[in-house]
């Protein structure tokens, strides 16, 4: 994300609807004790809507003549109100609708419900289940948007329990050999799947592996090899993998990845017979001091994000300004210039290749016309405006990519990506338009103008032709912009794929969360989590709670990409990501700065392997909130490594050295 998006009538920044409370707020004194909204508790289930009325009371409880001035529900991804009370319900929880009646706020409390499963996902197994094995069959329960159910109950059955019976976990156990027909059942969904049961011809069993060593986080793979009663190989066995000893996994291909050091046993299964082997696991020893090199903080100003070109960086801010700095001596980094314009919020800043023209977005501009606003950076230290685009995405724009002369957007008001050509740079033009197809989505005419319910995309990210879009509760959606593999183009996007997640299941009731951002590196897409209170202020110097899992999906083949591993910081709460050489850097938000060893194949959790190499704390008496760190987001860039965090400004550091074998060097800060 760029700036942590709150309660909202679509998806304003938060800044923005506090302070259209606040103006609200100022109106004359009425004799308006409290606010009643009607009903006070209900329950709904996604996909409906709700009618809600608001009364003004007065000291006796009486009813005053006063109107609801404003509505709006929390989370807003959950939940969006338009200006009549009306409030439509987008994914299960437990929202709150909000009025505010002559300067008062009632709340009601609404339980939802999640929507009915309409699909079930099984794979069928990729070989015969031998007689005398068991296997489990694995479903996927999704709701009409494809959205996955953890918590929904299916039922099993099998039309020969004779050959195959199956219990109430999909786990089956082969009898007999044959075939037979499971069926799994949940809610309006039924799927059959055809299994086969078949003796083994396998008579002998070994176990091969390409490293009997390894360090904590490595991938092993280890292959079972079965040989018939004439010591020839049968060809893809069903193998059952197992693995003796608390902090380590190994995955039905064979992959065995360690959390802890120690000694491991492997056993492998095909039918009645099993071979085992062993895998000797070290520390990983990842940790590398990292050094401070120099500081830039403006007093009581908040920042966002930042871009670097040569010797110059550029800090947006949660504010009205894009802060411009000569870093050529890291040490004492100097401000050169500022460039201001019509905004509450200035987030991204990013430059063409060449770091001629820049694209800064913004949203809470006091004109309503937000957009995007280009400069000219040839000279990088004293940027100037060019132009500005405005005219589809006037309700705020949160993030942005340049690749060549098109800019990918995010559009506050329809919560779709837009495709701004700025081949002239003086007179860009919407040249596309894409989104996710959400037929509960609508937009909604509130005191901030239109903004968008039940559809939020927060940030964009082109590689080689491919898009990737991090779109909140719709997870991640990856486009043909111009790859060619699904004759794409910027002009004309087409969907290759959708991966979608539960966020009620992952982070519970009270929480704003979504996927916020997304960062390709080799075969690997680093999806990262934002979650936020559902009621916040970012301007407020109070401390806030936050969370978030980095997720890490296998996109080898982009058609259907795999989760494979994921990265959590659990004093922490996820942020923006950058990757390098096998380093991946990132803000924590109150985790501060990581910096992650991702060499290798990654399986598992990273943080329990001992990936981490260093972490930074971020937090100074001075900052914006004293002591706190609230690390936004980091960039390798010349050899150093940058922070930046909305407390404390920008933190330029230098990675140590790894460390020699047998040095216990703890991480830096």
């Amino acid at each position: 994300m760029r700036i942590p998006a709150f309660q909202r009538v679509g998806a304003p920044a938060l800044a923005l609807v506090v302070a259209a409370i606040a103006v609200f707020a100022q109106t004359p004194p009425r004799p308006v004790a409290s606010v009643s909204i009607t009903p006070a508790v209900a329950e709904a289930e996604v996909g409906q809507e709700l009618k809600f009325t608001a009364s003004g009371l007065d000291a006796e409880g009486r009813a005053t003549q006063d109107k609801p001035m404003l509505w709006f529900a929390a989370p807003f991804d959950i939940a969006a109100a338009d200006d009549q009370g009306l409030v439509s319900f987008y994914a299960p929880g437990e929202a709150r609708i909000g009025a505010l009646v002559a300067g008062k706020i009632g709340y009601a409390t609404v339980r939802i419900k999640p929507a009915r499963v309409k699909t079930l996902d099984i794979a069928a197994p990729a070989a015969p289940i031998l007689v005398g094995s068991v296997a489990r069959l694995h479903a996927v329960a999704r709701t009409s948007n494809g959205d996955p159910r953890s918590d929904a109950a299916i039922i099993w059955s099998s039309n020969a329990p004779h050959l195959a019976s199956i219990d109430a976990s999909g786990v089956v156990a082969a009898l007999a050999a044959g075939r037979a027909v499971i069926t799994a059942k949940s809610d309006d969904a039924e799927k059959k799947v055809e299994i086969e049961i078949a003796r083994s011809t396998v008579r002998r069993l070994a176990i091969e592996a390409r490293s009997r060593t390894a360090r904590t986080g490595d991938v092993v793979r280890f292959r079972a090899e079965g040989l018939d009663e004439n010591s020839a190989i049968v060809k893809d066995p069903a193998v059952r993998w197992a693995v003796s000893g608390d902090g380590a996994v190994i995955d039905a291909d064979g992959a065995f990845v360690a959390e802890k050091p120690g000694v491991y046993i492997i056993t492998a299964a095909i039918g009645e017979l099993a071979a085992s082997s062993s895998v000797s696991v070290a520390p990983r020893n990842a940790e590398r001091s990292v050094e401070l090199i120099g500081r830039a903080m403006e007093k009581d100003m908040q920042f966002a994000e930042q871009w670097f070109v040569g010797n110059i960086a550029y800090l947006s801010t949660i504010g009205d300004r894009l802060l411009v700095y000569d870093i050529s001596d890291p040490a004492n980094p100097k401000l050169t210039d500022q460039v201001q314009v019509d905004a509450r919020v200035t987030n991204d800043i990013s430059t063409t290749s060449d770091g001629k023209i820049g694209v800064l977005t913004r949203e809470g501009a006091s004109s309503r016309k937000n957009g995007i606003v280009f400069l000219d950076t040839s000279d990088p230290a004293h940027p100037k405006i060019v132009s500005e685009y405005t005219e589809t995405v006037t309700g705020g724009v949160h993030s942005a990519f340049i690749d060549g002369r098109y800019v990918f957007l995010t559009d506050d008001a329809t919560g779709s990506m837009r495709v701004i050509s700025f081949k002239d740079v003086k007179n860009p033009k919407e040249v596309a338009r894409w989104q996710v197809d959400n037929p509960m989505a609508k937009t909604i005419e509130g005191p901030l103008g239109v903004q968008s319910g039940g559809r939020y995309l927060h940030d964009v990210q082109v590689r080689d032709g491919i898009a990737y879009l991090a779109y909140w509760r719709d997870g991640v959606v990856i486009l043909d912009v111009g790859n060619g593999v699904r004759g794409g183009s910027p002009e004309r996007p087409q969907l290759i794929s959708n991966f979608r997640f539960n966020y009620h299941d992952l982070y519970g009731d009270g929480w704003l969360a979504g996927a916020h951002e997304v960062f390709r590196y080799k075969n690997y897409l680093f999806v990262g989590d934002e979650v936020f209170p559902a009621e916040f202020n970012i301007q407020d110097r109070a401390r806030i709670p936050v969370r978030g899992i980095v997720h890490v999906l296998d996109v080898s083949n982009l058609a259907n990409p795999k989760k494979v591993a994921e990265y959590s910081v659990p004093e922490g709460g996820a942020h923006n990501i950058w990757v390098e050489d096998d380093v991946l850097v990132m803000g924590y938000y109150s985790g501060g700065g990581r910096i992650l060893d991702v060499s290798g194949e990654l399986r598992g959790d990273l943080y329990r392997q001992g990936r981490e190499i260093a972490r930074v704390w971020t937090g100074d008496p001075q900052g914006f909130r004293p002591n706190l760190p609230f690390t936004w987001g980091a960039r390798h860039h010349k050899g150093m490594i940058f922070f930046n965090d909305v407390n404390s400004g920008l933190w330029i550091m230098r990675l140590g050295a790894p460390k020699r074998k047998g040095e216990t060097t703890a991480p830096g800060q």
